[in-house]
């Protein structure tokens, strides 16, 4: 995963045609414009198809870690 800071107005550019923008920050909440083709898909991660749902979740190991 890359983890990148922006402050309002800065941007990020996905390949040659999605740009995403930091459009307000406030109260610990960041709004986001996304610009991209029609034909891209764009979900919040509650909204995702159910088949995308299941991939995204994270695996539980089979064994147990031991405490260190």
């Amino acid at each position: 995963m890359l983890v990148l800071s922006r402050k309002l107005g800065e941007k990020i550019f996905i390949g040659e045609n999605i740009c995403i923008t930091v459009v307000d920050i406030d109260r610990g909440k960041i709004r986001l414009g996304i610009e991209a083709p029609r034909d891209v898909p764009i979900y919040r991660q509650e909204l995702l198809p159910l088949g995308h749902q299941q991939q995204q979740q994270p695996t539980k190991p089979d064994t147990p870690v031991p405490p260190s």
